[in-house]
């Protein structure tokens, strides 16, 4: 998702009165300080909630054009684009979500279209907050790359969740069928705002950049590696161990099996590739024999 220069500002303002009204959110207590259950519940229905409503506005915006031009409308008075979202989601959201949507309202955006992809955003980083509250974090970023590998290798699955002409109660429902008692909360929610409001991405790309969100809140870069063979727990310890020192940053694998590689492993960490396996070599071997 690309933001121009100014819907980059605003959606820096907006990010942190989202963190501002969570508490805090995704710091873990000090040494020798706990939450009590009942504040850890309160904490986490909270963020919960904030998430859900940033993406039922997200999904009023993308059905509403009129409503999205005129609280983009980066030429109308701040103010008078406040007074707008205040009198349609007053005693509709929660507090704290006002707040955050009349800072986003606020800010200047350099599209309507990128005012409703910041929000979108907002609800991915509240979710994310939940699960990095939760220690969840590493469980959530893993399902995501995994479910994506699966939509990836099927393309009737992607096809059923994509389907423009199905209803988006439909395709939600598929994804609480797959997902619902295999994931945590936060994944299913994350996957079906994507599936019913995918801002332009494709479901795979989408599955993907979530997963990217959630290793770089835990302040990691994402290593997709193939391999044709499965890697022991100690080999994956040792590669993660070799990126960490290459990129001088932790590094998070995803590893996915494929034998067509014949032996060895293909790395991308970002736009830079590492094809160490047979198959590569195989294929530049033959291009250097060609040339």
């Amino acid at each position: 998702m690309t933001f121009h220069a100014a819907s980059r500002e605003a959606l820096a303002a907006a990010e942190l009165k989202l963190l501002d009204v969570l508490g805090g959110a995704g710091t873990k207590p000090a040494s020798g300080r706990s939450r009590t259950t009942k504040a850890a519940a309160a904490a986490a229905a909270s963020v919960d909630q904030v998430g859900d409503e940033l993406f039922a506005v997200v999904r009023l915006l993308d059905a509403e054009v009129s409503l999205r031009r005129a609280l983009g409308d980066a030429s109308a008075e701040p103010e008078r684009r406040v007074r707008l979202l205040e009198g349609l989601l007053a005693g509709k959201v929660s507090e704290p979500t006002l707040e955050v949507l009349r800072t986003a309202v606020r800010a200047r955006w350099s599209t309507p279209r990128e005012l409703v992809d910041g929000l979108d955003h907002l609800g991915r980083t509240a979710l994310l907050v939940r699960a990095e509250r939760d220690g969840r974090l590493d469980t959530v970023e893993d399902e995501l790359f995994r479910f994506g590998r699966i939509v990836a290798g099927d393309p009737r699955l992607e096809q059923a969740l994509t389907d423009r002409s199905a209803p988006n109660e439909a395709k939600a429902g598929l994804v609480r069928e797959l997902l619902g008692d295999k994931a945590e909360p936060v994944t299913v929610a994350l996957v079906e705002q994507l599936v019913v409001a995918p801002q332009g991405r494709s479901l795979v790309e989408g599955l993907a950049e979530l997963a990217a969100e959630a290793a770089k809140r835990r302040e990691r870069s994402v290593a997709y590696v193939v391999s044709a063979a499965p890697l022991t727990e100690q080999q994956q310890e040792r590669l993660a161990t070799t990126l960490q020192r290459v990129y001088a940053r932790p590094v998070a694998l995803h590893v996915e099996v494929d034998p067509d590689i014949l032996g060895g492993l293909v790395i991308k960490v970002g736009d830079e590739v590492i094809d160490g396996s047979a198959k590569g070599r195989i294929e530049e071997l033959r291009r250097r024999l060609a040339g």
